[in-house]
């Protein structure tokens, strides 16, 4: 600090208050102090700049899910843009699954976290410990009825909307839906605005074509056998996720059915199942990076104290490939 001081002209403080709270120094001042670190290849240590401000600008991202690792492919590509914008806004993250971060509950690390960014099925009881810590909490994929939390999330509604609405429009009128056991916030918004949409276009929404399956290829494939084995089967299936729908193509070349001519297949997220099955799989596109990147703003605007709007909806759009 005190090379940066001697080259850029400027006092020791007012290196301080550049990197503490730039706001306060004027523009010209601050970029001579910029100029003069990067030349010398100076960043402030964290350590001692949070020993200062009595702040550890420490963040985690914890993957809410059932058996989830830190590899899941979806939350993946969150974690990913977290990582990114966190870079950004100069705080350290730790990465977790839920069950890891609750093994390890007490530890040094955990104390020293300021906020925390939930990814998915959060439970009630670990959203409240951290809350009766004081650690700002924002969620991500999921929305928590009873807390008053910042919530990013995909438009399931509108994703739901883009592929029925495809179906319909390619004469679809028998379309049936393979809903997964995933959340209960993303199976409810998926399911009902399935039949939201169905109802209000006049479809058929009869039970015999609503199946229900765990999020696995072999249970997804069973069902989708069941839906495709009857009399009068549908002629489109839309999967919940990906996977699901990859276990509906699955089931149709076992019945020697041709897609799309004789099913069409839609699935939803648009992970990387959609290019390896063939044909490659219509699936609504949910805008990972743009969650992440809101999810981590969300959290950066709390620790702050600043005004946060409850609900930050994210566009989803229809990836459209040979499956439809």
């Amino acid at each position: 600090m005190y090379d940066v001081s001697r080259l850029s002209g400027v006092s020791i403080a007012t290196v301080s208050r550049t990197f503490s709270d730039p706001s306060r120094v004027r523009d010209a001042t601050r970029q001579k102090v910029f100029e003069a670190a990067e030349i010398l290849h100076y960043s402030p240590n964290a350590i001692a700049r949070a020993m200062a401000r009595q702040r550890t600008d420490k963040i985690a991202f914890l993957i809410c899910k059932k058996d989830a690792t830190i590899l899941d492919e979806f939350y993946a590509r969150i974690c990913e843009s977290i990582m990114r914008r966190a870079i950004q806004s100069d705080r350290q993250l730790v990465i977790s699954t839920a069950a890891d971060w609750a093994q390890a509950a007490g530890t040094a690390q955990n104390k020293q976290v300021e906020g925390v960014i939930l990814g998915g099925s959060a439970q009630a009881e670990m959203v409240s410990e951290f809350q009766s810590k004081h650690i700002a909490v924002v969620l991500v994929n999921n929305r928590m009825p009873g807390f008053d939390l910042p919530s990013v999330v995909s438009d399931e509604y509108g994703g739901v909307r883009l592929a029925v609405e495809h179906l319909l429009h390619r004469g679809h009128r028998r379309i049936a839906m393979i809903a997964g056991r995933f959340s209960p916030y993303i199976v409810g918004e998926r399911y009902n605005a399935f039949l939201h949409v169905m109802r209000e276009h006049g479809a058929d929404t009869g039970a015999r074509n609503i199946a229900m399956c765990d999020p696995t290829i072999e249970s997804a494939t069973q069902a989708a056998l069941d839906l495709l084995g009857q009399a009068d089967r549908p002629t489109a299936v839309f999967g919940a996720n990906d996977v699901i729908a990859a276990g509906a193509l699955k089931a149709t070349r076992r019945l020697g059915l041709k897609v799309p001519e004789d099913v069409a297949v839609v699935g939803f997220d648009d992970s990387t199942i959609c290019g390896m099955v063939e044909p490659e799989l219509t699936s609504v596109h949910i805008n990972c990076r743009r969650i992440g990147e809101l999810g981590v703003d969300r959290l950066h605007a709390l620790l702050n104290g600043e005004e946060c709007p409850q609900v930050t909806t994210v566009p989803a759009e229809l990836r459209v490939r040979g499956s439809s």
